[in-house]
């Protein structure tokens, strides 16, 4: 006789160690022990008796299992093995399990975690759990298609970070190569929507590069009336025009004031962890100006570790905000920042001294032929830079003065 809801729901355990058995045709029946209630289904293959698990009573209803046994028997008449079937379902499944986006994802970071910079990983990192994971990180990667991807993106783009959007595409092609490579994907669908998104123009640091905006720019941070700290941290960055993390973190042990010498070393520099365990120091000479800038500086910060200490936390580096603070209490925000001295050392030095332009790349410790214009050995250069450098500062002083603001000759290609 059939089974019903009811009986299924009140029926107990007599007793009997094996259990009851409680038929409901074709095999199912419900297998009722002191643990519980279980659907089970009798069945002969290869004429072998054999039994299917169904699922555990109340989780699989009776009309649940019905469903169950019907698909099982169907796969009898097939010629297949409904446990056989069970199992390789139940394999898929964990497979689908180790090759979802998040899966793969995490794989991809740990691959690359040794070879990254810090700041490196946690922006590709940040990236997959704000903005790819939430979404897709439960789907099958091989499973995902364009548009999927395409509409995840675009609600980056929808927050107006387009900046963001295109590298969380770069970070989505990084784990989409690596699933391809894994056999985990067939193809990289990243590639796909990458003329989808819409463009964005990178902007660069807002920078004063006119003499004689330099020369206002320049009386305007010597009359800064905070602490000593960032005032003398105005007027070396400009002299120098290292990149901000670097000058912020300049220490003292690494300052030569008798050989006019900063000796940054390859771990504080931009790069790769290789590049910067295996690089070398960037060496940075020091002008007359500066070496007199830091000697009256020593006798407050010298006895720690940073020449700029922070002002909540000595033991640590001064933040770059304090000197964007300064020049926007000055009316420079959006004018010219921390970084922009850079652009202005750059652009200056070559239009007013003609230095080679791999000199002044040398100084800015850029790297690659390609994106700045010359390859070079970082400890190249250091006569031509000190004498440079010693130039420019005396021409930065003049400009304080008031003189040789002169117009730009013609700007060289």
């Amino acid at each position: 006789m059939a089974l019903t809801d009811t009986f299924a729901r009140q029926v107990k355990w007599s007793g009997k160690p094996a259990g009851d058995k409680h038929s409901d045709g074709g095999g199912l029946h419900l297998h009722v022990m002191a643990a519980g209630k279980y659907w089970r289904m009798a069945y002969r293959f290869t004429e072998k008796q054999k039994t299917l698990a169904l699922g555990v009573y109340p989780a699989v209803g009776l009309s649940q299992a019905r469903k169950l046994r019907d698909e099982a028997r169907a796969l009898l008449a097939q010629g297949i093995d409904p446990s056989t079937a069970k199992r390789a379902a139940k394999a898929g499944l964990v497979a689908a399990g180790e090759n979802t986006v998040e899966t793969v994802g995490r794989a991809w970071l740990a691959l690359h975690r040794d070879g990254w910079s810090e700041s490196h990983h946690t922006r590709e990192q940040r990236n997959l759990e704000k903005d790819l994971f939430p979404y897709l990180g439960r789907r099958p990667i091989a499973d995902v298609e364009p548009p999927e991807l395409l509409r995840v993106i675009r609600k980056v783009e929808e927050r107006g970070a387009l900046s963001v959007s295109h590298r969380v595409l770069t970070t989505a092609h990084g784990v989409w190569a690596h699933a391809v490579a894994e056999g985990k994907a067939q193809r990289d669908v990243s590639l796909d929507i990458k003329k989808a998104l819409k463009p964005h123009t990178k902007n660069n640091h807002p920078a004063v590069v006119d003499p004689g905006q330099l020369a206002e720019l320049l009386r305007a941070t010597d009359g800064h009336k905070g602490g000593p700290v960032v005032r003398t941290a105005l007027y070396i960055i400009p002299v120098l025009f290292q990149r901000p993390g670097n000058l912020r973190r300049m220490r003292w042990v690494d300052i030569d004031l008798d050989g006019a010498l900063w000796t940054c070393p390859s771990e504080d520099m931009k790069g790769t962890k290789a590049q910067k365990r295996n690089g070398p120091p960037h060496l940075i000479p020091l002008p007359t100006q500066v070496v007199h800038a830091l000697r009256e500086l020593q006798p407050l910060t010298g006895a720690r570790e940073y020449v700029f200490p922070g002002f909540r936390d000595p033991l640590k580096p001064m933040s770059e905000a304090a000197i964007n603070a300064a020049l926007h209490a000055k009316g420079y925000k959006g004018v010219h920042c921390w970084h922009g001295y850079r652009a202005t050392g750059r652009t200056l030095v070559r239009e007013q001294f003609r230095y080679p332009r791999d000199v002044i790349e040398c100084q800015l410790a850029h790297k690659g032929g390609v994106t700045h214009g010359g390859a070079y050995d970082r400890a190249k250069y250091l006569e031509e830079r000190t004498e440079m450098l010693q130039r420019w500062a005396d021409y930065l002083d003049k400009l304080r003065q008031g003189a040789d603001v002169v117009p730009f000759p013609q700007r060289m290609a």
